[in-house]
């Protein structure tokens, strides 16, 4: 007879964990729109989404420096993260880009793209 091994899911305490990068943003990078997650206390509106194409790109980077951010985590998903990446150097932001596998596979976290950006920009507030 075969058993499954019931694997614990930890739940992960930011509040015990100091803030590294308070100024940092998540990306969940898409083909068409990428989702950004800013810090709550930043916009009213701390997600939201841009279009893949430059001006929108440039739209993006302008709002990024108006809510204060300093430091920007996205995910290399694909090739469409390369024309991001070289907009957001352009406005003198710090980017780290991450692999998507390694910030997405948690056990016991939902996934939608807001959840994902949202999770991104936590992950690398915290360093």
């Amino acid at each position: 007879m075969l058993t499954k091994k019931n694997k614990a899911t930890k739940k992960v305490h930011f509040a015990s964990l100091p803030l590294i990068n308070p100024n940092a943003a998540g990306i969940d990078v898409g083909s068409k729109e990428h989702l950004v997650s800013v810090p709550p206390d930043r916009d009213p509106q701390p997600v939201r989404t841009f279009q893949a194409f430059t001006p929108d790109l440039h739209e993006l980077a302008a709002w990024l420096k108006r809510c204060g951010i300093e430091t920007v985590a996205l995910e290399s998903t694909g090739i469409y993260w390369i024309s991001l990446y070289e907009v957001l150097e352009q406005y003198g932001f710090e980017v780290r880009v991450v692999n998507a596998r390694h910030v997405k596979n948690v056990p016991g976290r939902s996934k939608s793209d807001v959840l994902d950006c949202q999770w991104i920009r936590k992950l690398h507030s915290f360093g």
